[in-house]
């Protein structure tokens, strides 16, 4: 997200505790971006004022996403702590994504799911031209067995697929949406491949049975479980390093 300055974030981020309150929490973190997080009870009415209200005038929807929770803040590596030869593989237990078909997570590292209606949420990130201004939303699902988000796409009719891809890989459901089928997946898949507690190798694999003359599916037998290396951003010196050398 852009940076909106410190002035111009603080500003907002007053204007939506003052609107919206109660059950509705603002977060402001580095760079001035914002989040705005609100129950689903609160959440199409509060995207209707988002976008109507002159005052805030988030007229374009720009991405909407789905974040599953399981496992958030779990740390497997040592990144503080990086030689020349990398990170250290010592990686125990059987974390989000790093278990065989037919198994679940487990293991001494794994740290147990997020508070009940805390697991999967719907992301919008929102942009105001008028205001050149950006805001994230956040709508968490209250039931983790059918997550259920209501559907923005009669207020952004543009968020039709990016709801469609939430669902499809998170199993989030908006309700009301009128279309809602898997988009990236096939007709047949099972299972939603973004959610921590899906293999990344996958459930089934497929070849072609020569004997049969046709495409099977079958458990997956020829994969080994994978285990995911991190990606560190650290602060970068390079540029004030060359403004100094500058000067």
């Amino acid at each position: 997200m852009a940076n909106q300055g410190n002035d111009h974030g603080n500003n907002l981020a007053d204007r939506l505790k003052a609107r919206f309150g109660g059950n509705a929490a603002v977060m402001t973190a580095e760079h001035g971006e914002i989040t705005l997080e609100l129950p689903a009870s609160q959440w199409l009415d509060a995207c209707r004022a988002l976008r109507d209200e002159a005052e805030f005038g988030f007229e374009q929807l720009i991405d909407v996403c789905g974040v599953d929770y399981l496992g958030y803040g779990e740390d497997e590596w040592d990144t503080d702590d990086v030689s020349s030869e990398g990170f250290s593989r010592g990686v125990e237990g059987k974390g989000p994504g790093r278990f065989a078909w037919g198994e679940s997570p487990s293991g001494e590292n794994h740290v147990p799911a997020p508070k009940p209606g805390r697991r999967y949420a719907a992301v919008i990130h929102l942009l105001s031209v008028r205001h050149n201004r950006r805001l994230r939303l956040r709508c968490f699902a209250e039931d983790e067995s059918l997550p259920v988000v209501p559907s923005v796409v009669d207020i952004w009719p543009v968020a039709n697929w990016f709801e469609r891809e939430a669902f499809d890989l998170y199993g989030i459901v908006f309700e009301g949406h009128p279309d809602l089928r898997r988009i990236l997946t096939d007709y047949g898949f099972v299972g939603h491949p973004f959610r921590k507690d899906f293999p990344l190798i996958g459930n089934v694999e497929v070849r072609y049975d020569a004997e049969k003359g046709r495409v099977i599916y079958e458990p997956v037998t020829s994969v080994e479980p994978r285990v995911g290396v991190p990606r560190v951003v650290r602060d970068d010196s390079r540029y004030q390093q060359a403004q100094a050398e500058r000067g």
